[in-house]
């Protein structure tokens, strides 16, 4: 792969059109998704640079007015002339749709940026955006920003060609913008959000640093809030924190890794001594969450690796037969990072690799590499530990088939009995059914009162469901609450669950504002997490917000959700003014319950989502397992009782706010 990046190698396809009319084509949503989009698009190319083998820094830098910088240390943008369109590279790859250096790979072998629209839609939603290169021992300079002429509003229009201004030592990209609040409104940048996305950018490329700078935030010596990343051991590293507070049955996690003509992987692998299988894949650093062929390749091989190397070293017997796959994959952690030309993704979301012929590629170099692991020195313990707890899943599996029939009997309402349990909804259209979940008997009982039941289905809790972390499905479907559920959704369990028989489109859980509903809502969030995924990445879990208060008196009544809005009420109210606190459900009317939390125009839902399925287990892990002190570890570290709010307001569905 040559050195050389001039700007002959950038090809055009189109020009910059309708980005401005129609961003949510590009940018999925002009919310605060889609706003750190923009800011991906331009981290992505950096990191295409760095993990392409040139440069090897990455900063990021938010500022006060909600511009960002995003800084590499790579080649730096291609800054000749267009040999076709007779302006600098900067000026093309910043102002034309699908231009860049990755739609052949003499200059990126591998990139994630994939459909070269970044940077020229982050331009056309900016309000300005100012490039800076370092490149050849000189500095160029250009800026662009958006136009209004009339009612039309021109983004990203240079003010001037590229400048040179002056010599310089430095090399690669610096780019700063501010996203357009005639787009995204009031949304800003989120530290945490970046923070994730860099972190796990660290990980998935080793001995690279990655630096996140705040400076809306300052310690007490006057130093910016920083952030500061370089995983040496990259994916080895990324499992270890994975399984942070969690027993695992070997210290030292197993690193593979595996090159051809067509692809380059690492892995890496480390059992722990619960049941849960965790894959976690990534192709050319972007998630693969829904995985693909190249989770099934490193499956099968480990299935096959692992049996030939317990029937070589003795511990599976001649008459023994060969374990299962999942089997071995109980209790698993891994994580894949492919490198791949002309990525095949299933769909627009990029979260499920298509390449059929990745998936042989990875079976037989994984196998090769586990073959290659178990003759090195200090791998016979660790095989020794697997091949053990692989073994002792294989004697519950007969339980674990058995508990699956159990499961499927048990999607029937017909074979498990919702008598005085549940209150089901009249209509049959699915697409407008809703089922509560709802805390108690009491709520149930007022809940049932105030419903609509023409769409709304009641489903009561008698107690707290069972935590499922640490159990196994047969062990899961003793608990009748947890039964009660599976029969009420009507979708199976487990490897048997089937969307497409599910009977409400919406699934509300309704518990009280206070220690035990929060108890609840997060036992039943790992219950769906578990067992039920699908349900929750397919968009149809929420949480019903209930008030805390009502300040009312002749002629006004106001419900209030969150305490630091109580004194606005109040004084909104005037003098002589009441209040009702309430601290549970149950102590509202069936009125109060549907004008406040089950009406569809009047209620709050908060829409539970999964965009980062890598962090989601590890905090299903500290929080629902059981290591106490990590739990305590973590609350410590990251806690913010003085947030005003715990949801993020992601936009208005079916009339709905939606947090």
């Amino acid at each position: 792969m040559s050195n050389a990046y001039n700007s002959k190698d950038i090809l055009v396809l189109d020009g910059l059109d309708a980005v401005r009319l129609r961003p949510g084509m590009y940018i999925g949503t002009t919310g605060v998704k889609g706003m750190h989009h923009l800011l991906w698009e331009i981290v992505d190319n950096g990191v295409d640079e760095l993990s392409n083998g040139h440069g090897n820094k990455l900063t990021v830098t938010m500022h006060k007015d909600n511009s960002i910088t995003v800084a590499d240390n790579g080649r730096g943008i291609p800054v000749d002339k267009h040999p076709k369109l007779k302006v600098s590279g900067v000026e093309v790859v910043f102002t034309q749709l699908h231009a860049g250096g990755k739609f052949n790979n003499s200059n990126y072998a591998y990139s994630g940026g994939l459909h070269g629209v970044g940077a020229s839609v982050t331009n056309a939603l900016s309000e300005w955006l100012k490039v800076t290169v370092y490149k050849d021992g000189y500095k160029y300079a250009m800026e662009f920003s958006a136009v209004e002429k009339g009612k039309k509003v021109t983004g990203g229009v240079p003010k001037e060609p590229l400048k040179m201004m002056g010599k310089t030592k430095l090399s690669g990209t610096e780019v700063t913008f501010l996203p357009d609040k005639r787009i995204f409104g009031d949304a800003i940048f989120d530290f945490d959000t970046i923070n994730k996305r860099l972190k796990e950018l660290a990980f998935l490329n080793g001995g690279v640093e990655f630096v996140l700078i705040d400076e809306n935030v300052k310690d007490e010596e006057g130093n910016y809030r920083t952030k500061d990343y370089n995983f040496k051991n990259g994916l080895k590293d990324f499992i270890k924190y994975l399984n942070d507070g969690t027993n695992v049955v070997y210290k030292d996690p197993i690193y593979i890794e595996g090159k051809s003509d067509l692809i380059t992987f690492g892995c890496a692998i480390q059992h722990a001594d619960n049941y849960n299988e965790n894959f976690f894949s990534f192709v050319n650093n972007i998630p693969t969450s829904e995985g693909g062929t190249h989770e099934v390749g490193l499956k099968s091989a480990i299935t096959r690796a692992f049996n030939d190397i317990a029937r070589e070293q003795g511990l599976l017997k001649d008459k023994e037969q060969n374990l299962l796959g999942e089997d071995y994959r109980e209790g698993i952690t891994a994580v894949i990072s492919l490198k791949l030309k002309n990525v095949q993704f299933e769909g627009q979301t990029k979260t499920k690799l298509g390449n059929p012929e990745v998936r042989p590629e990875v079976e037989n170099l994984a196998y090769n590499a586990l073959i290659e692991f178990s003759k090195q020195k200090g791998s016979k313990n660790i095989i020794a530990e697997i091949i053990n707890k692989a073994k002792g899943a294989a004697k519950v599996r007969l339980a674990a088939k058995h508990a699956k029939e159990t499961a499927r009997k048990a999607t029937s309402a017909d074979n498990y009995s919702l008598v005085g349990k549940l209150s089901s909804c009249t209509g049959k259209n699915y697409l407008i059914n809703e089922l509560f979940i709802v805390e108690g008997d009491s709520a149930g009982g007022s809940a049932k009162q105030a419903r609509d039941r023409h769409y709304q289905a009641i489903l009561p809790l008698k107690g707290k469901p069972l935590n499922v972390e640490k159990k196994r499905l047969n062990q899961v479907l003793d608990n009748e609450e947890i039964r009660t559920i599976i029969s009420a959704l009507g979708a199976g369990i487990g490897t048997d669950f089937k969307i497409e028989n599910l009977k409400y489109n919406k699934v509300i859980i309704l518990a009280d504002a206070d220690q035990d509903g929060a108890h609840i809502r997060a036992i039943l969030l790992t219950f769906f997490y578990r067992y039920m995924r699908e349900l929750i990445t397919e968009g149809h879990v929420y949480v019903g917000v209930a008030p805390l208060y009502r300040v009312y008196k002749k002629n006004f009544s106001e419900y209030v959700y969150d305490d630091d809005k109580l004194e606005k009420v109040i004084k909104k109210c005037g003098a002589g003014y009441q209040i009702q606190r309430y601290k549970g459900l149950g102590e509202m009317t069936a009125d109060q319950l549907w004008n406040t939390t089950m009406a569809p125009d009047k209620r709050v839902l908060v829409q539970v989502q999964l965009e980062d399925v890598a962090e989601a287990e590890r905090m299903i892990s500290t929080f629902m397992g059981d290591n106490i002190e990590a739990r305590k570890a973590y609350i410590s570290e990251n806690a913010n009782f003085n947030k005003e709010s715990n949801f993020e307001h992601i936009g208005e569905v079916n009339g709905e706010e939606e947090r």
